[in-house]
């Protein structure tokens, strides 16, 4: 390639009957010359850096007082030699180096500021995690939040991807109406806005993730028939991968098989799945949609690998995923032990005893075990300059603290990824009482490469790469 001068665009799709099938990053694409006349890898690397967002509610055990002491969540460490070994975050262990904890943060926003506002906590509290914004009490279409963090990214960079930003879910999401407390449901089940009046609706149906990045099926008919035939829709461009392997070295070859083989596994997933829900059988989740497993991971992992896949072909950068409903009674059998029958609200209602805490914390750590199979699977794939993990940002954190008193301190929050060379990993922010999660949220659109000097209720940016003396002075403190 480089010495024939030949260059494939990174905007080549191969196409046919209402299929699209974006490539992935190959050596092809990388301009003859280029070494001669390249931009630096920072700048390749502006804009460029994948999104997603996560959420999870009902805060943590590590937020209460007790589950503060035993370090349910945030290690006691500050800096670099922190210990996850007793806390919800020992999952991510193999991704130290890509972990950036950030503890003792507070959502003010997601206060009560007025008197009828008291007790409506679950159903202010996703409006705000991502807006860091304080949602107009009402039941009515006069909704009013603030712009999310991710929609201020994709609005920015998000117009070079075929699709700005994507957003997604686990449990069922209500629109219309309102939920309790005077607020419109539309609060409740909303992680992403495009304006303080514009709530954008999440997808749980892995189907239709699927079509909308692979554009399986020009129409509503044609989707249903393909997928009665159970053909993959792999089996429609047979010519066209026929004719674009032949036009690539035998490293782009590999590349290329290796992502034709994921999505066909991600198919087939699928597939298995609207099988199994059409049998007849019993199901855990009879009125989620058909393409939906019953089994919160195999579900969580289906939707991860779809954003790997929009992330390698570069379809999107910017996913948001809410991992649950405020007040939702789910019940993780995956969790194991006590916590695998226990139901997710009451537990988090702990009274602030310690047996209760760590069924709590059980469940915590489960969500948080989803994590490293989607950071697993960035890494495994090449980007410009290292892996789609050293060129992502992953968001997992809550809005509510402690939420056994419905409040919103002390919040479980961390990043994952070196999004581009901007975060150093290994690391544990402790920041001071009253420290608004605002603050990292201005810090992380820093480092995408949004200029703003405020968001939300921010009063500065947070230091998410602190110096070794800094670092040295906050393991003394802790």
């Amino acid at each position: 390639m480089f010495l024939t001068q030949k260059h494939l665009s990174r905007r080549t799709v191969l196409k046919g009957m209402g299929v699209t099938l974006a490539l992935p990053l190959l050596d092809a694409m990388t301009p003859a010359g280029r070494a001669w006349a390249a931009p630096s890898a920072a700048a390749r690397r502006v804009g460029k850096t994948r999104l997603v967002a996560m959420e999870i509610v009902h805060g943590s055990a590590g937020s209460a007082q007790v589950g503060l002491e035993k370090h349910m969540w945030s290690p006691a460490a500050a800096g670099r030699a922190f210990d996850l070994s007793p806390t919800s975050l020992e999952p991510l262990e193999p991704f130290r180096d890509y972990l950036t904890i950030i503890s003792n943060t507070m959502d003010h926003s997601a206060e009560a500021w007025s008197a009828p506002e008291v007790g409506g906590d679950h159903f202010r509290s996703s409006a705000t995690f991502l807006t860091q914004a304080h949602p107009k009490q009402t039941e009515g279409s006069d909704i009013d939040a603030g712009t999310s963090l991710d929609q201020v990214y994709a609005r920015q960079y998000g117009q070079d991807t075929a699709i700005p930003s994507i957003q997604l879910c686990i449990e069922p999401v209500d629109q219309a109406g309102g939920c309790d407390y005077g607020y419109a449901c539309v609060y409740t089940d909303t992680l992403s806005w495009a304006s303080p009046t514009e709530p954008l609706p999440a997808v749980r149906d892995p189907r239709a993730v699927f079509n909308q990045l692979f554009g399986a099926g020009s129409t509503p008919q044609d989707r249903a028939s393909r997928r009665q035939d159970k053909a993959s829709i792999l089996d429609w461009l047979t010519t066209q991968i026929a004719d674009m392997k032949r036009n690539l070295g035998a490293d782009d070859r590999r590349r290329f098989d290796s992502y034709l083989g994921d999505v066909r596994e991600i198919e087939r997933r699928i597939q298995t799945v609207e099988a199994h829900n059409r049998s007849g059988q019993a199901r855990e989740l009879p009125e989620a949609p058909v393409g939906v497993p019953d089994a919160f991971h195999d579900h969580v992992h289906l939707m991860m690998d779809l954003m790997a896949a929009a992330f390698q072909a570069d379809l999107t950068r910017v996913f948001s995923f809410k991992l649950g409903r405020d007040a939702s009674s789910r019940v993780y059998p995956g969790a194991g032990g006590e916590a695998a029958t226990a139901a997710f609200h009451p537990t988090s209602h702990h009274q602030e005893k310690e047996d209760r805490l760590r069924v709590l914390q059980t469940i915590n750590t489960y969500h948080v075990s989803m994590v490293p199979y989607l950071l697993a699977k960035l890494k495994s794939i090449p980007d410009i300059d290292g892996t789609l993990l050293d060129n992502s940002l992953v968001i997992y954190g809550s809005p509510m603290g402690d939420s056994n008193l419905h409040n919103h301190r002390r919040l479980p929050l961390f990043l994952a990824g070196h999004a581009g060379g901007q975060l150093k990993g290994n690391m544990h922010v402790k920041t001071a009482d009253g420290t608004p999660m605002a603050n990292a949220w201005l810090s992380v659109l820093q480092k995408l490469g949004v200029q703003k000097e405020k968001f939300g209720d921010s009063t500065e940016a947070m230091d998410l790469n602190p110096t070794a003396e800094t670092t040295a002075a906050d393991r003394q403190g802790a």
